[in-house]
């Protein structure tokens, strides 16, 4: 019977003929089927998956991600194949080319399986926005599987396939795989290339991964990372392997949040047990020490302004000519026409954050809310570039709660938006970070630690990170 255990391991077991593509995906295939009350793929390639792997398993290709059976949020483009962006206004559009890190995971051999459920474009912390439906937590069927790759994290943590891609713009790889007791790796802005990404906020957008550990991260993110001529905001250079030297016994020097720890929205228990790492750091002999973080009040508030700017303007393509489902009635005016499509296009919350963003950017506000909130992130990023001049890393907590109920925050959104108040942070300044599934509540539920780099730093990154997931 095939198991899966890590990418290594399953490529070992390719090489010695105990398992074959085929048999790895029609494996993974009927644990979709088996699970499909988890709502985690809005598509599932059954057929493409399997000729491919009987393709791979008779040229015998040893690329990087051979046979790796790989999920893809649903706001990634994948060439021929339906990509909505979890929304009713994009429900029937085919992709006419694929996102660069489809491509490079196609080229090393990897096998794409389906594309994933997720918030409507990008817009939510639980997976209950998209036009598809609310995606379960595999670990509690009464809990939301965190957003907005909450597809993604469930059906990593479900094993229905081995490693996902997600995109994080505010915390939407970090905190699914806080909720589901997973890795999620949000490399910097312009590590990994934003073309055939659909949009959210462009100055914020990241592909990110979801897998079972941080080799399996790792390798993926290696593979996508990486110049690329069609984005202009791309770092330019592919960085080292981070698969080796993750025994190093260094010592680093980390420094936390005493706001963030001790703020008034967190868990005791999250709380103490963050705490309980630095102390078992400190210990090992790494520099542990507290840094007092005075925006931290702003940082929510920054977030929102501008990414629903940055939506309202990437977001008006859909207008049901360019881009969107129409539903055209005749005798209609122009501005008419635009609004039947959007009203019935568009969900709730995107709604809400398009008019957030026209405000903000509106005659008479705009400098009030949009040019102070640019000021804020500048002094943010600041801010962080001093503090990684004396540390190697930042620890902190991913949310201030375990996975919530379904329906929990429905009714009060600024509490939702507070939710993001620990991982947003890290998409204001560029860094890297990652969730690591190293704690567990005494509800039985994982919540994960959240560590920090500086930009274009993931290598140390991920070897600290291992050597967490170690101890």
């Amino acid at each position: 019977m095939f198991q899966f255990t890590s990418i290594e391991q399953y490529q070992a077991d390719l090489h010695s003929g105990r398992t074959t593509c085929e048999q790895a995906v029609r494996h993974f295939l009927s644990h979709i089927d088996e699970l499909s009350s988890l709502n985690a793929f809005v598509e599932v390639f059954t057929e493409e998956s399997i000729a491919r792997a009987v393709e791979l398993d008779r040229s015998g290709r040893k690329g990087k991600l051979h046979g790796v059976i790989v999920g893809i949020k649903d706001n990634i483009c994948y060439e021929g194949h339906k990509v909505s962006a979890g929304s009713g206004i994009l429900q029937n559009f085919t992709s006419l080319y694929s996102a660069t890190a489809v491509e490079r995971l196609l080229a090393e051999g990897a096998i794409i399986i389906g594309r994933q459920n997720c918030d409507e474009f990008g817009m939510g912390s639980t997976n209950e926005n998209s036009f598809y439906g609310a995606t379960k937590n595999p670990l509690d069927a009464g809990r939301v599987p965190g957003g907005s790759s909450g597809g993604s994290a469930a059906a990593v943590k479900a094993g229905l396939c081995m490693a996902a891609l997600g995109s994080d713009t505010g915390g939407s790889v970090r905190l699914p795989a806080d909720f589901c007791g997973l890795v999620g790796l949000k490399p910097s802005y312009g590590r990994v290339s934003r073309h055939g990404l659909i949009a959210y906020a462009s100055s914020f957008d990241v592909i990110g991964v979801l897998a079972n550990s941080i080799a399996d991260a790792s390798i993926v993110l290696e593979v996508i990372s990486g110049p690329d001529e069609f984005d202009s905001t791309n770092i330019g250079q592919k960085p080292e392997s981070a698969t080796t030297d993750t025994t190093s016994n260094k010592k680093y020097r980390i420094a936390y949040f005493p706001e963030w720890i001790n703020h008034s929205s967190i868990d005791p228990e999250i709380a103490a047990a963050i705490q309980k790492k630095l102390a078992q750091l400190k210990e090992e002999g790494h520099t542990v020490e507290p840094v007092t973080f005075t925006l931290t009040d702003y940082i929510v508030p920054t977030y929102y302004i501008l990414t629903t700017a940055e939506a309202s303007s990437n977001l008006s393509r859909y207008d049901g000519i360019r881009y969107g489902q129409n539903w055209h009635e005749e005798s209609q005016t122009v501005a008419k026409f635009y609004q039947q499509n959007r009203k019935n296009g568009f969900g709730g919350e995107v709604k809400r954050r398009i008019m957030l963003g026209t405000f903000v950017l509106s005659a008479g506000y705009y400098d009030a809310y949009y040019t102070n909130a640019q000021q804020v992130r500048r002094l943010l990023q600041r801010q962080t570039d001093l503090i990684f001049k004396d540390f190697d890393f930042i620890l902190a907590p991913n949310a201030p709660s375990v996975a919530y109920r379904i329906g929990e925050k429905n009714t009060d959104k600024l509490a939702m938006y507070m939710g993001d108040i620990f991982t947003v942070f890290a998409n204001l300044t560029g860094v890297p970070a990652s969730s690591l599934p190293v704690f567990k509540h005494s509800s039985n539920l994982p919540f994960g630690l959240q560590v920090l780099s500086s930009p274009q730093n993931e290598v140390c990154l991920q070897r600290f990170s291992h050597h967490l997931m170690q101890q």
